[in-house]
């Protein structure tokens, strides 16, 4: 029931879907860009009307009081922001102790302009041996959607070009707040 909601919804609002839904049933799920509070919801019925479970991360001052328990029932896991090795690691030995999970992270961190991404997304997926799906929500022509996977291949400037070659036509809700595909050297 909640698959024919979400889909009815996305129709209801004149949003398309375009999925190539992977075949590897573990995989980090980037979502870019992410420039408005609206984009979690929307993202939300994505995942609905595929049926997914997703799991995705955020940072723990949100999961302060009764939000806590709806954001850990959609599927939250509070980061700890000041230790992302440790949290690297922990991420990592999930994908190792599950036959399947998708863990949707948005790269950039914020919903504000920034210099560089986040990394955190790509040393997951090299530590636990995953792909990186390549999501996106694409405000200017209403498509939601993920259809490109990319198995990194430990040379993570190379990996970013592709990714930024991927989204560089996707514009986001505010596409001001959108920064350079790149991450701190």
């Amino acid at each position: 029931m909640l698959q024919s909601f979400a889909k009815y919804i996305i129709k209801l609002a004149g949003w398309h879907l375009e999925i190539t839904l992977p075949e590897e049933k573990k995989f980090i799920l980037i979502g870019a860009p992410h420039t408005s509070n609206w984009d979690f919801p929307l993202a939300l019925l994505v995942f609905w009307s595929l049926d997914l479970r997703i799991y995705w991360v955020a940072k723990s001052q949100m999961f302060r009081g009764p939000l806590r328990y709806l954001f850990t029932a959609l599927g939250g896991i509070p980061v700890d922001r000041s230790n992302s090795q440790g949290f690297i690691k922990q991420i990592a030995e999930k994908f190792n102790e599950r036959n399947e999970i998708v863990l949707a992270i948005a790269p950039e961190g914020t919903r504000s302009k920034t210099k560089y991404w986040k990394s955190g997304f790509y040393h997951i997926a090299m530590a636990a041996k995953i792909p990186i799906c390549l999501g996106y929500i694409d405000y200017q022509h209403r498509t939601l959607g993920f259809k490109q996977l990319l198995h990194p291949c430990g040379d993570i400037e190379s990996d970013m070009l592709i990714i930024s070659r991927f989204y560089q036509n996707i514009k986001g809700k505010r596409p001001q707040n959108q920064g350079n595909i790149r991450i701190k050297k």
